[in-house]
């Protein structure tokens, strides 16, 4: 008899076309916590704060009368060529929240199915600890510091595996802080130039 407490992944992965990065949460806040249907969905995370630093200099470019606007947000992402996603399909909550730290992952993101649907992309972007710790129980590549990157060979492509910090509020710094490593990235990719 299957678990009653596993939650499968509400959202499809969102892959434009034209990705170049695949961007990788861990697995979204219950419903009732978010404020669009879209990854990052909850108001208190700083994800769409950390894009509208630093793509506009505007913190709130994505922020509409305390929501996220769902459609800019994806726009934005089809621009700039991101995909996004998250490393677990399935879960536990240990504890009723939304905490990395009381998730048990059921089952891991097909990777390699998502990577064949976004052909140029050669860049994967974890956006926490969890997250890269699925991941690499998925991939062989060396751990990267944060902010740092390391290169692997996945589904017979040289990759790159960055490690952001979390956007999460619960993880102690700055949002400008974080959006100044998350900058780096993003020009390293070539999606921002400066």
């Amino acid at each position: 008899m299957p678990n009653s407490n596993i939650e499968t992944h509400p959202l499809p992965p969102f892959l434009p076309k034209n990705a170049k990065i695949l961007m990788l949460g861990s697995f979204p806040p219950k419903m009732t916590r978010w404020s669009m249907n879209f990854f990052y969905p909850n108001i208190q995370n700083d994800m769409w704060r950390i894009m509208g630093i630093i793509f506009y200099n505007d913190k709130s470019k994505f922020v509409c009368h305390r929501k996220f606007d769902e459609a800019l947000v994806k726009s934005f992402c089809v621009e700039k060529g991101i995909a996004v996603s998250d490393t677990a399909a399935a879960v536990i909550r240990l504890q009723n929240n939304a905490s990395d730290k009381f998730l048990q992952i059921v089952e891991n993101v097909n990777l390699a199915a998502l990577l064949l649907q976004i052909p140029e992309c050669y860049t994967i972007v974890t956006t926490g600890q969890k997250a890269t710790d699925t991941i690499l129980s998925i991939i062989d590549a060396q751990e990267p510091k944060v902010g740092g990157y390391s290169e692997f060979t996945f589904i017979g492509k040289c990759m790159k595996l960055y490690r952001m910090p979390s956007s999460s509020r619960a993880y102690p710094k700055p949002i400008e802080e974080k959006a100044a490593i998350y900058a780096d990235m993003f020009a390293g990719t070539g999606i921002l130039f400066r």
